[in-house]
């Protein structure tokens, strides 16, 4: 069932677990990610970004609003970093029925005032609202941030900015960055940042850069002929710990962007004469349900959508 943001990040935030809200491009990707969800009776949020608007457009928007509406667990279709009010009504326009604004470039008080916006001509609509104070370094398609220009969201400045602005969900900077290098080693997360900010706001928190980039999938990754550095992601601990202080969306691209490449990859290293794309696309399907199971497990949201309804014969 095609839902708000708010009706999925609501019970997950008083449940204290995550949801899984992972980037889509194409149709392979949703149905990775909504039948994982409705094997596992999770609720999920697929996310689109500018640039998947840019590349699926409409079509990829309606495929990801039928396959929604047809499941029987609660999925919501997200606008991730809208880069302005435009964007945002755009996406609205298009059936999205939760947008992020992210002005977190700006200075708090423009942060706030084009937040605003959005929120009141989404709310006008019935569409919840995610904005972003705080900045995460890393790289993920137009959103580029230098690690010198990146800095850790204030307590009381999120509360200042919630109460200003109305938005639904908050996104924060917490030491998580976006992308496959999130620096050398285990990645640091400021988990007594997020106690905090959870102490003093009830909104579901948002987690964004949270790829866990397995070490299993670089190395197949690499196995199969790919190129890529020492990447690193986010320890599972380190999420689960957080959706016991108020993180209850988790935003996962990279992961899924790894595993639909290695699954292609290995395809056509063992079968070099392979040119079905079913026989090319369908096992890199496969590869990213294995990668959502494992975040969704992770994030401790598999049965929270309730059991599967009964089939009347």
């Amino acid at each position: 069932m095609l839902v708000t943001g708010n009706d999925i990040l609501i019970p997950a935030r008083e449940g204290k677990y995550g949801v899984g809200a992972f980037n889509t491009n194409n149709m392979e990707i949703t149905q990775a990610i909504i039948h994982t969800a409705e094997r596992l009776r999770s609720p999920v949020i697929v996310q689109m970004s500018e640039g998947a608007i840019k590349y699926g457009g409409q079509d990829l928007a309606n495929i990801v609003k039928d396959i929604a509406e047809r499941a029987t667990v609660p999925v919501a279709l997200h606008l991730d970093h809208g880069s302005s009010y435009a964007s945002a009504l755009n996406a609205i326009k298009m059936g999205f029925t939760s947008v992020m604004i992210d002005a977190s470039h700006h200075s708090f008080d423009e942060n706030v005032a084009e937040t605003r916006r959005v929120v009141e001509a989404a709310h006008a609509m019935g569409i919840s609202v995610e904005a972003e104070i705080g900045r995460l370094g890393g790289v993920e398609e137009h959103v580029i941030v230098d690690e010198k220009d990146a800095f850790l969201t204030d307590p009381q400045e999120a509360v200042a900015f919630v109460d200003q602005t109305n938005v639904d969900y908050l996104a924060i900077a917490i030491g998580t960055s976006h992308g496959a290098y999130k620096g050398k080693g285990r990645p640091y997360i400021d988990q007594a940042r997020i106690v905090k900010i959870g102490e003093l706001l009830g909104i579901p928190l948002v987690a964004h850069g949270s790829s866990g980039v397995p070490a299993e999938i670089t190395q197949r990754f690499r196995d199969s002929g790919g190129e890529i550095g020492e990447a690193v992601g986010i320890a599972d601990e380190d999420l689960r710990e957080a959706c016991k202080h108020g993180i209850a969306k988790v935003n996962v691209d990279t992961d899924l962007r790894l595993a639909s490449t290695v699954g292609i990859r290995e395809i056509l290293k063992a079968s070099p004469k392979e040119f079905d794309p079913r026989k090319i696309f369908g096992p890199a399907r496969e590869v990213m349900s294995q990668i959502i199971e494992h975040k969704m497990g992770v994030l401790g949201s598999v049965g929270k959508a309730g059991p599967a309804p009964v089939q009347v014969r």
